[in-house]
């Protein structure tokens, strides 16, 4: 009974990894056609994304009213889209953006409920806003989400198949057991020569770039990004260890739900962000 049973799930588990590579394709090669058109299609992909993973967030945080908690959610979002792409200040689209996140804090019926709702109005804005805003800056263009995709996606794919050939110690085996510190450095490294390698398309295709993304700095951001982007994900698993759940939606085929794709990617988003500010503040060129 056993050894008839042991090979089944090999299959099974074929069939995973190939839905996960499926799907992941279908979703890069969307995304990155979006990108190179550029303008509301590339901005609504990301107003979707950061709408379900705020979804996603409220329902796995089982933070109540989450009816009404997501449909403000998505208001604020959508209001704080429009405010940066219909050429409004900063500071009017950060006014937006609190004062969403304050209205669903309100509505949050703990306070512990209020703290996630604020939180998460926050944490969804960085996907939906920082691509955009990086697409849309004509001194950054395309270039900016570019680099971003090269060093989350290389980060994951070189981390992926280091720790499996490698192997070795667990990175944090209680919070995600299958993660190894060769399959970190390997995503590191990954990361380092995709990110480094973006700019250097760019230069050789005529792309003018910020004169501060020589490249020594860009490749020590794509090591600081690779090693947020692991953060990520390893704060979303504990997460979903904290909440009892494998994953945090089904949306995605082979990957679950909108967080548990863009945790690492979401942590990049706020690095990209902080840059903006300190550009926006004339602090680096």
């Amino acid at each position: 009974m056993t050894s008839a049973a042991a090979p089944a799930a090999r299959p099974s588990g074929r069939r995973e990894l190939w839905l996960r590579v499926a799907s992941g394709l279908v979703l890069g090669a969307g995304v990155l056609a979006a990108l190179v058109y550029g303008g509301w299609p590339f901005a609504g992909i990301w107003l979707a994304a950061g709408i379900v993973g705020f979804a996603e967030w409220m329902v796995m945080s089982r933070t109540e009213p989450r009816e009404v908690l997501i449909a403000l959610g998505a208001a604020t979002l959508g209001a704080l889209l429009l405010c940066q792409r219909g050429g409004a200040p900063t500071p009017a689209c950060l006014a937006v953006l609190l004062l969403g996140a304050a209205a669903c804090a309100t509505v949050a019926r703990t306070g512990r409920g209020r703290l996630r709702a604020f939180l998460g109005v926050l944490g969804a804005a960085a996907i939906a806003a920082v691509p955009v805003a990086l697409r849309d800056d004509p001194a950054i263009g395309l270039v900016g989400p570019a680099w971003m995709f090269a060093v989350v996606w290389s980060t994951d794919i070189a981390a992926y198949f280091a720790g499996r050939k490698i192997g070795g110690p667990k990175l944090m085996p209680r919070v995600s057991p299958n993660k190894t510190w060769s399959g970190a450095l390997g995503g590191l490294v990954g990361a380092v020569a995709a990110g480094t390698l973006v700019p250097v398309v760019a230069d050789l295709a005529g792309t003018t770039l910020p004169s501060a993304a020589s490249l020594p700095v860009v490749a020590g951001v794509s090591a600081l990004a690779s090693v947020l982007s692991q953060a990520g994900d390893l704060i979303e698993s504990g997460l979903k260890r904290r909440y009892g759940v494998k994953d945090s939606g089904k949306i995605i085929p082979g990957h679950g739900g909108v967080m548990d794709r863009l945790d690492g990617f979401f942590a990049v988003a706020v690095l990209a962000a902080v840059y903006l500010a300190l550009r926006g503040g004339g602090l680096i060129p």
